[in-house]
């Protein structure tokens, strides 16, 4: 009996443990897009403003030729406004909801140049 009785514990031991978790999927997204003028032309050297509205902290990106951008390693918690300026010019605000699922978001942003 005495034998039986820490293998019972441990049998019991390790129903009553709960199970791990399961992978919950991602916990971060990338933001990816051009800098173009209304023509659909890329507008190289713009500079890309990403803001976190959570902590206030704000990114910066410079396009190359091609206009595009990308923020990898965003949380998915966090709502993120995000926009362009070239030689003056803004684009207009775009945001990325945290309610939004996808863990990749491509925007393009349009300046009148």
């Amino acid at each position: 009996m005495t034998r039986i009785l820490p293998l019972m514990l441990c049998a019991t031991l390790a129903l009553a443990t709960p199970p791990r978790e399961k992978d919950k999927g991602p916990t971060v997204r990338l933001l990816t897009g051009q800098v173009v003028d209304r023509r659909e032309n890329p507008l190289p050297g713009a500079v890309v403003y990403l803001s976190d509205s959570r902590t206030h902290d704000v990114k910066t990106y410079i396009v190359g030729k091609d206009g595009a951008y990308h923020f990898p390693g965003l949380s998915l918690n966090s709502d993120y406004e995000i926009y362009a300026l070239f030689q003056g010019k803004k684009s207009d605000v775009k945001t990325v909801s945290q309610f939004d699922s996808r863990t990749q978001v491509n925007l393009d942003l349009k300046i009148a140049h």
